[in-house]
């Protein structure tokens, strides 16, 4: 027995909770069951002691086991009150009934049938109250309690049993013929039943809606859509600022919890949340291991990680929900890992967490230069804190800052250049065209002259001679103009 531990998914559990269902198992020593710590069961006696010792079960288990029975000798056999505290193991019963609905092969009809006992344990217990306060009054005082016992024909216990039942299955089920009270209890009796009644009907119609629901989407009930469970793609749904929103009141918690980012400007903060991407981890899985080039950096919402050897087994620390790491890997900062990973770290149990990748890191900040100088200046002091920041290449870095706005600054007035070219060769075509035109009118010009002159010799040679001129001085600005 000290070295046993049940699992609660076995099928001896499942029995077992079958047997305390039965009624005259009532005094029942519960064992301490192996409990799951992120999906892995425990089975330490040290742990399981302590906290079974620590959760409410045991004081309801301790209260429930307390030999009441005794009482029987000093009230009387016919006093099953002293034994109400075996009512507190209530939540076992419902336990076992949650777990046979779940492996049953015919659900509806057992959540029908556990209706129909709630029912009647409802019906049940009122009547007792029913014959109990016909006592107080008196039997047969009035029409509306109990008839008078020492009639024969109301002396029986079973009379008495079925009579108190079918007057409080009348009572629920609304029908109306049973007598009018007269009394203040009574009435309030009444009023109080009528009331439960209520709600009784409601639930029936609301269980019997949903079973027939259920037969009617069993194909949906049975193979769920997936899909739409996913959080980006159901964010992706939503506009934009309510997304943000939502996305901030979330994870913007989680996010400021990370060295670099706080202090941050709440504006980059809300853009990064944006970015964060869910992973499940299952036992066992590896997030990272020690060499790999990092990528994106991890924030642990729920379950536990180990900063394990490279055998996989020494654990040199274990991470909680809340830490975080890989946050200097997404920086473009050299550093003597070369920005890969120094440990191995895998999931204990089923772990939850939050990645955010370089290079959506990179687009946020390039529309935040400012938190980007600080981010790095940040990631700096890190790495000096940890003697991983190289000297030379932060010098090299700063060198090749220099060089690189250099180029900026060359290749801006490169521009500028190219901007007067461009200028220049617009002022020579409009140019070009100009003097065209004026070489057109010239020659037109001259033929005019040419058609209007007298033939005569002297006339026609100084008409030669001027047109010559002015054909050659025509052809020189064409030359020229060329």
């Amino acid at each position: 027995w000290r070295e046993w531990a049940i699992d609660p998914a076995e099928q001896f559990y499942y029995v077992w909770l079958q047997v305390m269902t039965v009624p005259i198992v009532y005094n029942w020593v519960i064992i301490i069951l192996g409990f799951l710590d992120q999906g892995i069961l425990i089975k330490d006696l040290t742990r399981l002691r302590k906290r079974y010792l620590r959760s409410r079960y045991f004081m309801w288990d301790l209260v429930s086991l307390l030999p009441t029975d005794f009482l029987y000798f000093a009230f009387g056999f016919e006093t099953p009150l002293v034994r109400i505290n075996r009512l507190v193991r209530i939540p076992r019963l419902n336990e076992a009934l949650d777990r046979m609905e779940t492996r049953t092969s015919y659900p509806n009809t057992f959540r029908i049938t556990k209706l129909m006992i709630y029912i009647f344990v409802l019906i049940h217990w009122n009547a007792c109250l029913y014959f109990a306060l016909s006592n107080y009054i008196g039997f047969g005082s009035d029409k509306w309690v109990y008839p008078n016992i020492t009639d024969p024909r109301f002396a029986s216990m079973r009379r008495q049993y079925f009579y108190c039942f079918w007057f409080s299955a009348q009572i629920f089920t609304t029908v109306g013929d049973t007598p009018l009270p007269s009394r203040e209890e009574e009435y309030l009796f009444m009023i109080a039943d009528l009331l439960i009644a209520v709600l009784v009907f409601a639930s029936i119609v609301g269980n019997v809606g949903n079973v027939i629901t259920s037969l009617r989407d069993r194909d949906n009930v049975f193979f769920p859509n997936h899909e739409i469970m996913r959080e980006n793609e159901i964010l992706q749904q939503l506009p934009l600022h309510m997304r943000t929103e939502i996305a901030v009141s979330v994870h913007l918690p989680t996010l400021s919890k990370v060295t670099i980012f706080q202090s941050c400007e709440k504006s980059l903060l809300e853009e990064l949340v944006l970015k964060l991407t869910p992973q499940v981890f299952s036992p066992g899985e590896y997030v990272c291991r020690k060499g790999d080039v990092g990528h994106e950096m991890y924030i642990i919402k729920e379950g536990k990680l180990a900063v394990v050897a490279d055998d996989g087994v020494t654990e040199f620390a274990v991470l909680s929900a809340g830490n975080f790491f890989g946050e200097i890997s997404i920086l473009n900062i050299k550093n003597k890992s070369g920005n890969r990973r120094t440990a191995n770290i895998k999931s204990i149990g089923h772990s939850d967490l939050f990645s955010l990748s370089k290079e959506d890191l990179t687009d946020v900040l390039s529309e935040f230069p400012a938190a980007k100088r600080h981010l790095e200046e940040k990631g700096r002091q890190i790495l000096i804190q940890m003697g991983m920041l190289e000297e030379r290449a932060e010098v090299e870095e700063v060198e090749a800052e220099k060089i690189e706005t250099k180029i900026e600054r060359l290749e801006r007035n490169l521009e500028l250049l190219r901007t007067k070219l461009a200028r220049l060769m617009v002022e020579l075509e409009s140019n070009n065209r100009k003097m065209r035109t004026r070489v057109e009118q010239l020659e037109l010009q001259v033929a005019v002259l040419e058609i209007h002159l007298p033939p005569d010799e002297e006339g026609g040679e100084g008409v030669s001679g001027r047109e010559d001129g002015v054909g050659g001085e025509a052809e020189w600005e064409r030359e020229e103009a060329e």
